[in-house]
């Protein structure tokens, strides 16, 4: 049987917000981000590659509540070679519009 010689793919998540200022946003901040580093630590702890390894998981540096903050989430992503996105929110938001994804 053949080696993959492939980088492992990486799973990004995505802490999305409602971007309302004036105390909305900053409302949810902090719980969004506690759910992504819940999500993250579940899922580098219980899922594994083909290989054995355990999965890594890359959380957005802030976030997500406007345009800015989408496309550098993007940018992070591509960097580290994300090939599933999981977003997690505490509110409605839009959905990732990059149709060649996978998300959940």
């Amino acid at each position: 049987m053949a080696h993959l010689n492939a980088q492992a793919v990486t799973i990004g998540i995505r802490p999305t917000i409602d971007g309302r200022r004036l105390g909305v946003r900053e409302s949810l901040e902090a719980q969004t981000m506690k759910m992504a580093q819940a999500v993250a630590a579940l899922l580098s702890s219980e899922i594994r590659h083909s290989n054995g390894e355990f999965v890594e998981c890359v959380i957005a540096d802030s976030c997500i509540g406007g345009v800015a903050e989408a496309a550098a989430c993007a940018d992070k992503f591509r960097q580290h070679n994300v090939g599933l996105t999981i977003t997690v929110t505490p509110c409605w938001c839009y959905g990732c519009c990059e149709p060649l994804k996978l998300r959940k």
